[in-house]
C-alpha cells in the first residue's frame, strides 16, 4: 500500500469535508415550493337576457262573430268609460254608423270597413276608426283564427256614444 503524501491527503480530506458539509446543508434547507398549480377555472356563466313579461292578453271564448261582438264591445267600453253615453239615448242622434272590424289571432285590428257610414259627419267616422284602432289589442279570439264582427255606433252630439251591442236603449 502506498501512502499519499500529506498535501494530497490534506486536499482529499478537505474535499471530503466540504462535500459532507454541502450535503448536510442541503438536507437542512427547506424544499423548494412545488410548482404553482393552476386554479380550476370556474364554469362559464351563461347570462340569458331577461325576458320582459308579456302582458297577458284578454281571451275571448266566442265561437262565432256574434259572440265575439259582445267581448269586443265590453273591451271598448272598458277603455272608453268616460266617453260612454250613460242612460237611454235621446230620439235624435247626431250620427249612426255600422262598422265591420277584422281582428287577427293576436287581437290586432287588421281592417275596418264601413257598412253604413255617417257620411254627413266625417269627423265622427274618423273618431270611431281612431277609437277602434287605439283599443287594440282586443280579446284574442281563442276559437277562431281571425274574426270579422259588426257593431252599430250610436253617436250623440256631445261626442259620447253607445254601441248597439251594449246600448241602454233609446227614447
Amino acid at each position: 500500500m502506498t501512502f499519499l503524501d500529506t498535501a494530497t491527503a490534506f486536499r482529499l480530506r478537505l474535499g471530503l469535508c466540504l462535500t459532507c458539509m454541502a450535503l448536510w446543508l442541503a438536507g437542512c434547507s427547506t424544499p423548494p415550493p412545488p410548482p404553482p398549480v393552476a386554479a380550476p377555472r370556474p364554469a362559464p356563466v351563461v347570462v340569458k337576457p331577461i325576458a320582459r313579461p308579456q302582458p297577458s292578453l284578454p281571451t275571448s271564448n266566442a265561437r262565432n262573430p256574434g259572440e265575439y261582438r259582445v267581448d269586443a264591445a265590453k273591451h271598448l267600453y272598458k277603455l272608453n268609460g268616460s266617453r260612454i253615453f250613460k242612460g237611454r239615448l235621446p230620439p235624435m242622434l247626431y250620427a249612426v254608423g255600422v262598422l265591420d272590424v277584422e281582428v287577427d289571432k293576436q287581437g290586432q285590428v287588421t281592417r275596418t270597413y264601413w257598412v253604413r257610414a255617417p257620411g254627413h259627419a266625417p269627423e265622427v267616422m274618423k273618431e270611431i276608426e281612431k277609437t277602434v284602432r287605439q283599443a287594440a289589442p282586443y280579446p284574442v279570439p281563442a276559437h277562431m283564427n281571425k274574426v270579422v264582427y259588426s257593431d252599430v255606433w250610436l253617436w250623440h252630439k256631445s261626442g259620447r256614444f253607445q254601441l248597439d251591442t251594449l246600448t241602454e236603449g233609446q227614447d
